[in-house]
């Protein structure tokens, strides 16, 4: 994918009670450039609010483009990076033969994108003094506030 622009995106999501109120934040960087984003759901997980964060700023991007995905979500960087998500949607959502995968409806958009963009998905441990991570998370705790 030579000659695609390069796009750096810091991604999180947060939730009170697990069930419950949730938010996701996001910051896109492109030449020199800063965007952030951010979002709510009234009842939600985690996981949920981590995967709406990455198909959010996906989804913000208007040409195919090289990505480098900061989360803290090892859910969300195992599956792409080591192929989890590839492997539950080519067994029908399913982890394995008695566990269904989560979020069926979210990791399909998320792998389409995937397909689209080239992301590299990058872990980074959770409040530990990431800025980026920490501004993602403070974007998300208050519009799980918000809603």
């Amino acid at each position: 994918m030579a000659g695609l622009s390069q796009v750096t995106i810091y991604t999180d999501g947060a939730c009170s009670g697990n069930p419950g109120p949730g938010g996701w934040g996001a910051i896109l960087r492109y030449n020199g450039h800063e965007k952030e984003i951010s979002g709510a759901e009234k009842q939600t997980t985690n996981n949920r609010m981590e995967l709406m964060a990455v198909i959010s700023a996906l989804k913000m991007l208007k040409e195919r483009c090289e990505v480098d995905l900061y989360s803290d979500s090892q859910y969300v960087c195992n599956a792409l990076k080591l192929g989890w998500a590839e492997k539950w949607k080519a067994n029908g959502w399913m982890r394995n033969k008695r566990e269904k995968a989560l979020n069926p409806e979210l990791w399909e958009e998320l792998l389409k994108l995937c397909e689209y963009h080239n992301v590299n998905a990058i872990w980074v441990k959770g409040h530990d003094g990431h800025p980026e991570n920490e501004r993602c998370d403070k974007l998300a705790v208050k519009a799980s506030q918000n809603i």
